[in-house]
């Protein structure tokens, strides 16, 4: 968690870019991110040099021939001079570093563009930045002041993506419960907030009980070669979007994973070929992409253009067999009476063991979206027998736009507790919150997963009064008021 006077610091930047003349948060968000991304390049650089002094090692420096791109030289340069140089010569240095070792640096700067407009606004971001000192903390302290940077993230992208609550993220990680070993893909990564979590919660399982009330995942139960593994070949993101890769990448270097495995890649499309090659997948795709049908990859069985329900297929492919998947989808995805919603529901059903829906309430997305979702959790490979469906009505904020914290209110804590428990203390009243349908049932009812077609709602009967005896209280009424305004007047 961060202290006051980092969040002040992070606020001020983004205040600084919306005055300064970016006001797409896209767009100054990348901004920052590169300015960041200069400054944890040459503290890398910095690290890796005291690192081969060390160890005898011969060291040579990624600014080697170009020392004036280094972040503490070119901002001590005077405003306008700083601006010239960090445009002309620091960008084109950053794109040409693909021949260094660690080439992901090059991958995230690549069609990179510098779009601060004024040399007071680079002035400004600097010493904010500065005064952060991101060098001195440490990872976890890094990635919490890269994710309350994007925390003030509210733009939809316009295929529909947008920034999943970080609260919901970890309740599906938390259900899912990534292991050690397990290869984890987020097919439609945005950024990369379910990789992160997932990263977190397996160091939070490696790490001692006394570090973790410190608040350190140290990840200390891992020796070498489980960390280079967790660290290398564990982790695995896609997204088309280059900004949003570029974020991504941001974000899990900022967590510790410095050379992460995401790349720019339309997953739904013929470019895109992998199956069966991953444990868990966690995802939250775009509910409003379209894509062009020449363009389909040719793995697909459903016949539709709706990217949400290619998108379940795709993760169906990805699994391998006993592989789970939590992934959040639109309420249509639940009852959509075409032939492409069945028969993506009955492949959840007959192909895989659909494990739980939970029905989340309209407001979760907002300021992004109103849409109504759910999650899924389904594991690959044996059919469905029953599903557990619960009934999420408060997620510890409000509903509204304005998402007001509620903790007292979370479902979030009961939906761990149920689900985990769900077999030994199996719930039978379909007037709670959560309950078992049979497959049957769900068969009987074409495949509709909808929560309000098994749930049942107990209304009370109300008694209201006569006609007679309403209409004689309300003149009643009427003359008391013309008895007061006739004593007034006396």
């Amino acid at each position: 968690m961060l202290d006051a006077e980092l969040k002040s610091k992070i606020n001020l930047l983004w205040n600084k870019f919306w005055s300064g003349g970016i006001s797409n948060p896209l767009h100054a968000i990348e901004q920052m991110s590169y300015l960041i991304f200069m400054k944890q390049l040459e503290d890398e650089d910095v690290s890796r040099e005291q690192n081969a002094k060390l160890l005898g090692n011969q060291f040579v420096s990624i600014f080697q021939g170009n020392e004036n791109c280094k972040w503490s030289v070119w901002t001590e340069y005077p405003a306008e001079q700083m601006l010239e140089h960090v445009r002309d010569n620091v960008f084109p240095f950053l794109r040409k570093l693909n021949g260094w070792e660690n080439s992901i640096y090059s991958k995230y700067m690549e069609h990179s563009s510098f779009m601060i407009p004024t040399a007071s606004l680079l002035v400004e971001a600097v010493k904010i930045i500065n005064d952060m000192h991101i060098k001195e903390q440490n990872r976890d302290t890094k990635g919490d002041i890269y994710e309350y940077l994007l925390s003030q993230l509210q733009t939809a992208g316009k295929n529909g993506q947008f920034r999943t609550p970080r609260h919901i993220i970890k309740m599906m990680v938390e259900v899912l419960n990534p292991k050690f070993g397990d290869r984890i893909c987020d097919p439609a990564c945005g950024t990369a907030g379910f990789l992160i979590s997932a990263f977190e919660h397996i160091l939070k399982k490696n790490t001692s009980k006394d570090l973790i009330k410190e608040g350190n995942l140290a990840g200390d139960k891992l020796n070498e070669t489980q960390w280079k593994i967790l660290r290398d070949d564990t982790l695995y993101g896609y997204d088309f979007d280059y900004v949003m890769l570029k974020i991504s990448l941001m974000n899990l270097m900022m967590h510790g994973i410095t050379n992460p495995n995401v790349e720019r890649k339309d997953t739904l499309s013929k470019s895109y070929d992998e199956s069966n090659c991953y444990d868990v997948i966690l995802a939250n795709p775009p509910f409003k992409g379209s894509i062009d049908e020449s363009d389909i990859g040719e793995n697909f069985r459903t016949k539709t253009k709706k990217t949400e329900l290619l998108f379940l297929e795709l993760m169906y492919n990805l699994l391998t067999n006993s592989g789970k998947c939590a992934v959040i989808v639109p309420d249509g995805v639940l009852f959509g009476n075409s032939k492409a919603h069945k028969k993506i529901r009955e492949l959840l059903l007959k192909k895989c063991r659909l494990d739980a829906i939970i029905s989340m309430p309209s407001g979760v997305f907002k300021p992004y979206a109103g849409v109504s979702t759910a999650v899924l959790f389904f594991t690959k490979g044996e059919p469905t027998k029953e599903v557990w469906f619960y009934d999420m009505q408060n997620d510890g904020f409000s509903l509204d736009d304005k998402r007001t914290p509620q903790p007292d209110k979370s479902d979030i804590p009961n939906i761990i507790e149920q689900f985990k428990k769900r077999n030994t203390d199996r719930p039978t009243d379909r007037k709670g919150k959560c309950f078992f349908v049979p497959i049957k049932e769900i068969e009987e009812n074409n495949y509709d997963l909808s929560l309000s077609k098994y749930k049942e709602i107990e209304y009370e009967e109300i008694e209201y009064e006569k006609p007679t005896v309403i209409k004689k209280k309300i003149l009643d009424y009427e003359n008391k008021i013309i008895e007061a305004l006739e004593k007034l007047e006396i």
